[in-house]
């Protein structure tokens, strides 16, 4: 199955680009995208839909996902994208509003190109906090977000699959997640982004995760956390983006020390704060606008790393 081109919350806004200055846009990138026609209908902002994404390896019963396809996913004749694997916080949904309007806003700077991302559910319950684990309390959510998700988007979606072009991110609750999925699967993700990133699983219920969920077990706790990960493992090649609204007080020390621990384990490391933001709307929607546009040139999809 396919997904369809103009789903739900997809405007039909197409814009005229001839097949010369389209073919030179993409080897600028370096996607190697050639058009059939003198012209290309390429539409102006993207497309979200709403996704099912069976549990077969997992069991977790998750939500459906959304995902989001940019500009130049919806053209004739597609070019391989970059995958974004996102998560949002807690309480909350699998909404793609917020990243899609990012990547509309990238793509229209980048002739349409842009990641193609899937905002997977790693809550189950929006009133609980996962810990993105496996666990016997939360179910399989690790390997549903590490197997049955990307299974899922690999045999979905028209995805380039060099690790450089892999990206798990995510917001609060889910940038917790991204991290510590990015550290205990270096093999899949290239790329990492923790916008306003709570920094280990259950930090701000942790007597009640130690003894719910590791019986007492504190070694076996601190096993899971990507400080204790990171301080073990060398990312030789692995980009990380953390970011913060700079009125969090409670998230941007801890951003701080995480950027740190990830900058010492080896990872190409970038903090931003995000300007009169704490844990809002406004501090996710600038924290994944910066990180994109650092990630743009890793990512294929620009000629300049930007200023870290």
């Amino acid at each position: 199955m396919r997904l369809s081109r103009y789903g739900r919350r997809s405007a039909l806004v197409v814009g005229l680009v001839t097949t010369s200055t389209l073919i030179a846009a993409i080897s600028l990138t370096g996607f190697p995208w050639t058009a059939g026609k003198d012209q290309v209908v390429v539409p102006t902002v993207g497309s979200i839909e709403t996704v099912h994404i069976p549990a077969t390896a997992s069991g977790f019963v998750a939500r459906d996902a959304e995902v989001y396809l940019p500009p130049a996913a919806l053209a004739p004749d597609p070019p391989e994208l970059p995958f974004v694997l996102m998560m949002m916080g807690q309480p909350g949904s699998p909404d793609a509003t917020y990243i899609g309007s990012v990547l509309d806003s990238f793509a229209a700077t980048h002739q349409g190109l842009a990641p193609i991302v899937v905002v997977a559910d790693q809550l189950g319950d929006p009133n609980v906090d996962s810990l993105c684990l496996d666990t016997a309390i939360h179910g399989n959510v690790q390997t549903y977000l590490e197997q049955d998700v990307i299974a899922w988007a690999r045999t979905h979606l028209n995805l380039r699959s060099d690790r450089a072009a892999w990206t798990v991110a995510g917001f609060s609750n889910g940038g917790q997640c991204a991290i510590s999925l990015a550290t205990k699967f270096p093999g899949t993700w290239g790329n990492v982004i923790s916008v306003s990133g709570t920094t280990y699983a259950g930090i701000e219920s942790e007597p009640d995760v130690l003894a719910g969920v590791f019986g007492g077990d504190q070694a076996a706790y601190d096993a899971t956390k990507p400080a204790t990960i990171m301080s073990v493992t060398h990312f030789p090649d692995t980009d990380a983006v953390f970011t913060f609204g700079e009125d969090d007080a409670f998230i941007g020390p801890a951003q701080k020390a995480l950027s740190s621990d990830a900058l010492d384990a080896g990872m190409e490391t970038s903090l931003f704060e995000v300007p009169g933001e704490g844990h809002t709307v406004g501090a996710l929607v600038g924290g994944l606008t910066k990180a994109f546009d650092i990630l743009a040139a890793r990512l294929g999809l620009g000629l300049e790393k930007q200023q870290r």
